[in-house]
């Protein structure tokens, strides 16, 4: 594998992105911390905190949005969802976070508290779906807003069509890019991209990348939200069971090896889901040839 060295500074054409998810335990808020600090070296455009469905998070969003802004200093989106709220409620949690200093929403329909899966409802007061709440957002402020996007179609959609047709809305409304679920096919992004172009889609839309933690998990999570696993995956970890360390390295090459495709194919921007967990990140982009920014002295 050839390593093209791409320097992490804001002249390179070369855009990164994290996501992060708010601690639920005291050790979990240290390994976040942890993570956070030694990610920050790649210099992100910007990161994103998530928020738990049904806005179980709101509180620990909250506090990791601001430490993330005020401490770390980076430039941080906070996910917000529309589900089981009135806009009143929804309006009151856009000002806490911009208060704190957000000034860019990942904006999504969310699921309900009770889980993937459940019928979704609009709140009778609330807004009805992710691009009503885009349109929302920017009659509040002049907010960076990202959203979601499916490769593979939201689980819930009716078709790809119909999937396409919201991206249009969301973008239409006021998005200002649109964030991809994970996916393990680059043929699959790159036909997708073919029906957002003919769409008429203008925001840029980032591939979501997934670096595996465990694949055994991975493929219960991405069959609740309709990402399909290759083969290839399986035959990649054979053997690996019970060689930590030899997962690990797979791990990270199956994802170099496909943002370096997507980077043939002109991809430019990425956006990885870290799972608070830095080492097996690290590795991905080193393995990739991406050169850290030099860190500031104290």
């Amino acid at each position: 594998m050839t390593k093209t060295e791409i320097d992490r500074n804001p002249s390179s054409d070369f855009k990164l992105s994290f996501e992060f998810f708010p601690p639920k335990s005291p050790d979990m808020d240290v390994q976040l911390w942890e993570t956070v600090e030694e990610l920050s070296r790649w210099n992100p455009d910007f990161v994103s905190v998530t928020y738990g469905a049904g806005g179980t998070t709101k509180a620990p969003t909250l506090e990791a949005v601001r430490r993330m802004i005020s401490v770390a200093g980076l430039s941080t989106a906070s996910h917000l969802t529309c589900v089981d709220a009135s806009k009143r409620e929804t309006h009151e949690v856009v000002e806490e976070l911009r208060n704190v200093g957000v000034k860019h929403f990942v904006a999504l329909r969310g699921d309900p508290a009770t889980g993937i899966g459940t019928a979704y409802r609009p709140h009778p007061e609330g807004y009805e779906n992710a691009a009503a709440l885009v349109r929302g957002l920017k009659e509040l402020g002049d907010f960076e807003i990202s959203v979601s996007s499916y490769p593979e179609k939201h689980p819930e959609s009716e078709s790809n069509s119909v999937d396409i047709e919201m991206l249009k809305l969301k973008a239409d409304n006021g998005a200002t890019r649109a964030l991809t679920q994970f996916f393990f096919d680059n043929d699959i992004f790159e036909r997708y991209m073919e029906r957002v172009t003919k769409a008429g889609i203008k925001i840029p839309v980032v591939p979501g990348i997934m670096p595996i933690q465990n694949l055994t998990q991975l493929k219960r999570f991405a069959g609740r939200c309709g990402t399909s696993i290759p083969a290839f995956l399986d035959e990649r970890f054979a053997g690996y069971d019970d060689d930590p360390a030899g997962r690990a390295n797979v791990a990270a090459d199956v994802a170099a090896e496909q943002i370096q495709d997507l980077r043939r194919r002109g991809v430019n921007e990425f956006h990885l889901y870290t799972m608070n967990r830095a080492p097996l990140v690290n590795a991905v982009l080193e393995n990739v040839g991406f050169r850290p920014a030099r860190r500031s002295a104290a």
